[in-house]
């Protein structure tokens, strides 16, 4: 391995399915991960959805007094990187830049400073003192995993964890000396799924999605959690049926007579309302802080996802060089719409449970120079073929801010 240690139509079909790109957005097994690429990459492709060009990209209020983490820029930070692939062991392939031999490495020395204060970098000690006797759960698809990832090699630093696999859709790290369990549950959707079609009107399956229903595979565990990340937004791009209550309401892209196509949008905010519903403390059940991260932009440049876009620039864009628009605009918007709601939900059922916002957007939009391209390991599925990757993030890398904010977001300055 590598050590960073030594560098100072159809076009009805691809009208709707593979016009713009964007691809996935907390654990997953190898073998889903080639599929989330694809569909992330689906994300950036797809200009069949737009938003009004008078469409602002606001952020949501500071998260603590006097200091807007979300907004800021990428500044030099000789001193990193603060693991590398030889030294945390559970760097997935499709991560492990270093490992597949991307060429510039010189995208680790950045570290996102925001407007007016400070964000420290992640002190593995302090969080798991702070995390002594607790839990956290990162819920979702590909992104959430890469996150996870991201926080055990950070915490290597200070102790190794003891890996267990329950199901093939739930993987927990143990810290027994603090105590501290880090669950990762592979949800997706976030609600109920199953696959209906393998092929599908797009080749990328078509799925039920029961809208209103959370997936068990992790909210039957709510009671036992104290902290709970939820992030999706990718898998929408297939085509799926959707169903509340029990009856299908309409589908996105199923190309189906007599069945009204509700959008990818409608989708996902029907699946982050019951999400945030179940984490509200409305049932009793959740009593802890949950954490809605916003979606990730796509990074593909010089062409499609599957027509020779990459990623290939060797440092991040300064602020306003690049901005937020189309369908990921659109996912923003209504993930904090939605999470606007569940606050005031949560508040109203006596506020036990905390909610806040991850807004991690605006960061990541100006790091097209943070992700593997073609450097990272993948063995494609049946129906795909090996595309540049600009969605996932390297390890380590630009996404380890993502816990500079999360330690900051449990212990506020």
């Amino acid at each position: 391995m590598r050590s960073l240690l030594h560098i100072s139509n159809p076009s009805a079909c691809k009208k709707h399915c593979c016009s713009t790109c964007r691809c996935i957005v907390i654990v997953i097994v190898p073998a889903t991960v080639s599929l989330g690429l694809f569909l992330g990459a689906l994300a950036a492709a797809s200009n069949v959805y737009f938003t009004s060009p008078n469409q602002a990209f606001t952020f949501p209020r500071p998260f603590s007094s006097g200091c807007d983490i979300f907004s800021g820029d990428w500044v030099p930070d000789p001193d990193a990187p603060y693991y590398t692939n030889d030294t945390c062991s559970v760097i997935h392939e499709h991560y492990d830049c270093m490992k597949y031999g991307k060429p510039d490495l010189g995208f680790v020395k950045w570290r996102w400073q925001p407007d007016g204060c400070d964000l420290p970098r992640f002190d593995p000690w302090r969080f798991l003192d702070r995390m002594r006797g607790k839990s956290i759960a990162f819920v979702g698809d590909s992104l959430a995993r890469n996150h996870k990832d991201s926080l055990i090699c950070l915490l290597t630093r200070a102790a190794e964890p003891k890996p267990s696999w329950p199901s093939s859709k739930q993987t927990v790290y143990y810290y027994g000396e603090y105590n501290f369990t880090v669950t990762n549950f592979w949800a997706p959707y976030l609600v109920r799924h199953e696959q209906i079609d393998e092929d599908g009107p797009a080749h990328t399956g078509l799925w039920n999605l029961y809208l209103d229903e959370p997936d068990g595979v992790w909210a039957a565990h709510l009671a036992e959690l104290d902290y709970v990340v939820v992030s999706a937004s990718s898998w929408f791009y297939r085509p799926s049926m959707l169903y509340e209550a029990g009856r299908m309401v309409g589908c996105h892209y199923c190309l189906q007579p007599n069945v009204t196509d509700l959008t990818l949008r409608y989708a996902l905010r029907m699946a982050t309302r019951a999400a945030l519903r179940a984490l509200s403390g409305a049932d009793g059940r959740f009593r802890g802080t949950a954490m809605l991260r916003t979606v990730d932009p796509s990074q593909y440049e010089g062409g499609e996802w599957n027509k020779d876009g990459n990623c290939v620039r060797t440092r991040p864009n300064r602020r306003g060089e690049k901005t937020l628009e189309g369908v990921e605009l659109d996912f923003r918007n209504l993930q904090v719409e939605e999470f606007a709601a569940a606050e005031k939900a949560a508040a109203d059922a006596g506020g036990e449970v905390r909610m806040t916002l991850m807004d991690t957007t605006a960061a990541m939009i100006l790091r097209a120079d943070a992700h593997p391209s073609k450097y990272r390991g993948w063995t494609p599925e049946k129906h795909f073929t090996l595309h540049n990757d600009c969605v996932h993030w390297c390890l380590p890398g630009a996404i380890d801010t993502w816990n500079d904010m999360l330690l900051h977001m449990l212990v506020p300055a």
